[in-house]
C-alpha cells in the first residue's frame, strides 16, 4: 500500500530538511556506485550545495510532501536554468524533485510530478521539462515512465545532464 501524502507550500525555513533529503539520497547513491549525480560527500558539509538549496527555496514555486508530519519529498518548479537552452514554448521546468530513498515504491516523486501539470495548467504553459544525470538510467526511465520524452543532452563542467519534456 502506497502512504499517504500531504502536500504544503515550501520555503527557505525548509532548507534543512531538504538537505537532510539530499544528504539521505547522495548516501543512498553511493551506495548503488552513482556517485556521479551528486557527488559522495553531504549537501549539508557543503557551503556550495546549502546555498543552492537556500536559492531553489527561494527563487521557485516550492511543494512540500509530508508523511506522518515528517517530510519526504520536495518539488520547485519555475523557469528553466541558464545551462539548459531555452523552450520554444511556454514551459515550467522542474528545478528540483527530491524524495526520501528510506521509503522508495511510494510514488513520493510521481505524485509530486503529477502536481506540475496541475500548476502548468493554472499557468497556462505547453510544456514541463526537467534535466536529471544522464548516467543514471534508472532516473532516465523513472520521468520517461511520468511521460516525459528525452529532448537533448548538455554539459555542465563535466557534468551530463539529459533534458526531458512533457508536451500538455
Amino acid at each position: 500500500m502506497v502512504i499517504e501524502l500531504s502536500l504544503r507550500q515550501g520555503s527557505v525555513a525548509d532548507a534543512l530538511t531538504v538537505l537532510a533529503l539530499f544528504d539521505e539520497s547522495v548516501q543512498w547513491l553511493v551506495q548503488r556506485g552513482l556517485s556521479g549525480q551528486w557527488g559522495e560527500e553531504a549537501f549539508s558539509a557543503r557551503a556550495d550545495t546549502r546555498a543552492l538549496v537556500h536559492r531553489t527555496l527561494r527563487d521557485n514555486d516550492v511543494l512540500v510532501a509530508e508523511h506522518a508530519r515528517e517530510v519526504v519529498g520536495v518539488l520547485a518548479v519555475g523557469a528553466s536554468p541558464p545551462y539548459v537552452p531555452g523552450s520554444p514554448v511556454p514551459e515550467l521546468y522542474v528545478v528540483l524533485l527530491l524524495s526520501a530513498r528510506r521509503l522508495h515504491g511510494n510514488r513520493i516523486g510521481a505524485r509530486l510530478l503529477e502536481q506540475t501539470v496541475e500548476i502548468a495548467q493554472e499557468r497556462s504553459v505547453q510544456m514541463i521539462r526537467v534535466d536529471c544525470w544522464a548516467g543514471a538510467p534508472g532516473l532516465v526511465r523513472f520521468y520517461e515512465t511520468q511521460g516525459f520524452r528525452r529532448q537533448g543532452l548538455f554539459d555542465l563542467q563535466g557534468w551530463r545532464g539529459q533534458i526531458l519534456g512533457k508536451t500538455l
